[in-house]
């Protein structure tokens, strides 16, 4: 008798074990509905000195997919995205500025 688990953490697409700054969760959650994102891995938070309105901002291409910044209220966070098509998430995350 098999039995599917479903992962713990996670909310569709979007690791949710750590904090997210505020306002990112909304914007990730819109991310993980792209058919080409297989999983979105926040990551840890760094404090930073001036406050902004919620964006991602893609650093670099990985062998996994994608590093992104999330910036918000205050912070910055590093998140992952495990896509094959990383071209398709990053002009999909333009688009959606």
């Amino acid at each position: 008798m098999s039995h599917q688990r479903k992962p713990k953490y996670r909310k569709g697409r979007v690791k949710k074990e750590h904090h997210l700054l505020d306002g990112i969760s909304d914007i990730l959650d819109d991310l993980g509905k792209h058919p080409s994102v297989k999983s979105i891995i926040p990551a840890r938070i760094k404090s930073a000195i001036r406050g902004s309105k919620a964006e991602l901002q893609v650093k670099y291409e990985t062998t996994s997919g994608l590093k992104l910044l999330a910036k918000s209220s205050g912070g910055v966070q590093e998140i992952f995205v495990v896509t094959n098509k990383p071209k398709d998430v990053i002009d999909y995350i333009k688009c959606s500025k």
